[in-house]
C-alpha cells in the first residue's frame, strides 16, 4: 500500500505504507487508509514529528555510546532515517499550514 498525500497548497507526496504509517503514528493521527490533517493542527504535527524525530536520534546515539562503553561495535542503523524520510513530509506540512490549506490522503 502506498500513502498519497495532497494538498492545494502543495505537490503530492508518496511514501510507502510502513514510512507512512510511523509519520502518521508519530503525528498522532490514525493511519488508515483516509485521513485529514486540518490547517489549525499542522502546528502541533510538526512539533510532534520533530520530537519524534529528536527521539530516534537519541535512542540511536545512546545505543552507539552504551557499545563504545562495552568495547562491542556500534549496533547497525536503519539506512534511512526518520530525520530523512520525514522532511519531505514536514515541507508539506508547513507549506500546508502557511497556505491554511488541508493535508488529505486516500481521497
Amino acid at each position: 500500500m502506498l500513502y498519497k498525500f495532497k494538498s492545494k497548497a502543495t505537490g503530492d507526496l508518496i511514501m510507502l505504507e510502513p514510512n507512512g504509517r510511523q509519520v502518521l503514528q508519530a503525528i498522532g493521527k490514525d493511519a488508515g487508509p483516509k485521513g485529514i490533517i486540518l490547517p489549525e493542527d499542522m502546528a502541533g504535527a510538526i512539533a510532534a514529528l520533530e520530537a519524534a524525530i529528536a527521539r530516534e536520534e537519541a535512542q540511536q546515539q545512546g545505543a552507539i555510546d552504551e557499545a563504545k562503553a562495552k568495547g562491542e561495535p556500534a549496533p547497525g542503523r536503519d539506512p534511512v532515517s526518520l530525520r530523512q524520510r520525514a522532511v519531505p513530509f514536514l515541507d508539506m506540512l508547513r507549506r500546508a499550514s502557511a497556505a491554511g490549506k488541508e493535508i488529505v490522503w486516500g481521497v
